[in-house]
Formats: structure tokens, C-alpha cells, sequence
């Protein structure tokens, strides 16, 4: 018996064109209020986890409370794609290998990722979760300056997260570098950068509004959990 290959996940751009999505990468603790609302210290370095391609989910206006967990955060980011190669790339041409910019929720089991903390154990189980990383139409890197600008989320209309990319410890540019120290960096690779505070829990039912200033609006509303 042979079995379908499993579809790959497309990102809509603003251009018409559809981004594919290879691997996902994802910055923690890259604004400094953010570290310290969760009891962390800066990281010196980026402070990075990956997740699945299949958490990834784009073209869709709801997404799934996911099962096991009585605290579901919200995470707005600015979302980077790459699309160009690169290993050891030198932090002055590290924007050179994007393709596109977008505005992304990293939606996370609290409770989950805190017991695995205290116990000293990975966050898997609280980051690699289905529907947990909505990604909103990608503009084009020409044009886009991803050092400045407002980031913010909305709860059901309500403010909760307001930032600005200039608060980024590590720039795009340096975290796309240090990236390419471990890995060979791929076209289709998208790069989490980081959340400002503010993050909270949601329930089903409430509408999220994550906005990066220069790109278009990311809008979802939490549905039931999966079956």
C-alpha cells in the first residue's frame, strides 16, 4: 500500500503567490518585558524551539482550542520566510535571504509549558501544537523595514499586547545569523521573532486581532477544541 504524501502548507501572499512552508523556527524571549513578565532573565543569545510545518495555518479565520490545557495563551510576532539558502550567513546579509514578511499568533499551553519548566523538561508538548501558529497574508521583504514598528494583539477588540519591533533584543538580521550557525537555512523556513508582553489566556469563542505595522492584519476566532 502506498500512502499519499502529506500536504504541504501553504502561506497566501499579498502578490497572489502562495509561500510553502518547510520548517518553523521560533525565537523566545526576544523582548525583554516579555522575559521578565514570565520570571525569565535576557537571553544573551536568541533562545530558540522548532515546531512542526503543520502547526502552521493560514486562510482560515478560526482555530482550534487545542485539548489538554485549562491555559491557552496568545503570542503575536512578526513572522519572517525565507527564501534563499544560507549557513554561517554574516548578520549584513542575513536580510538578504527573506522573502516575505507576515504577522503570526504562537498560541501556547501555559500551564503545560510552566510544569515542563519546573521539571526541567522540553516544551513540546506546550508550543508543537495543532493550529497554534496562524500566519496572516505575507508582503513582500522589498519595502518592508521589520527594525521599527508597532506590534500589537487585540482581545475582542480590547488591547492586551502593544510593542514595537525596535524592542527586539536580537533583529532579524542577527537572528537569522545566529540560526545559520546550526542549520543550513531553507527557502520555505519560517522564523517566529518573539512576543511582546501582555501575553494572556483565551476560550473559545474570543476574536483575536494581531497587527504589525506595514503588513496585513491577522484576525482569528478560537473554535471548540478539535476532535
Amino acid at each position: 500500500m502506498t500512502l499519499p504524501a502529506p500536504p504541504t502548507t501553504l502561506i497566501p501572499m499579498t502578490t497572489g503567490a502562495a509561500f510553502p512552508v518547510r520548517r518553523v523556527f521560533c525565537i523566545g524571549r526576544n523582548y525583554a518585558a516579555h522575559a521578565r513578565e514570565m520570571g525569565n532573565t535576557e537571553a544573551e543569545d536568541p533562545f530558540f524551539f522548532t515546531a512542526w510545518a503543520e502547526t502552521v495555518v493560514a486562510d482560515t479565520d478560526v482555530i482550534a482550542y487545542p485539548q489538554s490545557t485549562a491555559d491557552y495563551h496568545h503570542e503575536v510576532e512578526l513572522v519572517v520566510a525565507l527564501g534563499l539558502s544560507g549557513r554561517d550567513v554574516p548578520v549584513e546579509t542575513a536580510l538578504d535571504l527573506v522573502h516575505g514578511y507576515g504577522v503570526g499568533l504562537d498560541m501556547t499551553r501555559r500551564d503545560l509549558q510552566t510544569a515542563a519548566k519546573n521539571a526541567g523538561k522540553p516544551w513540546d508538548v506546550a508550543k508543537n501544537v495543532e493550529q497554534s501558529k496562524p500566519v496572516g497574508k505575507l508582503a513582500p521583504a522589498a519595502g518592508f523595514d521589520p527594525t521599527a514598528g508597532a506590534i500589537t494583539l487585540s482581545l475582542n477588540g480590547e488591547r492586551r499586547q502593544t510593542g514595537d519591533l525596535s524592542d527586539m533584543i536580537s533583529s532579524v538580521a542577527e537572528v537569522i545569523s545566529y540560526l545559520s550557525r546550526f542549520y543550513r537555512l531553507e527557502p520555505g523556513d519560517l522564523i517566529f521573532t518573539g512576543t511582546p508582553s501582555g501575553v494572556g489566556p483565551v476560550v473559545p469563542g474570543d476574536v483575536l486581532t494581531a497587527s504589525v505595522a506595514g503588513l496585513p492584519d491577522l484576525t482569528v476566532t478560537v473554535g471548540p477544541p478539535a476532535a
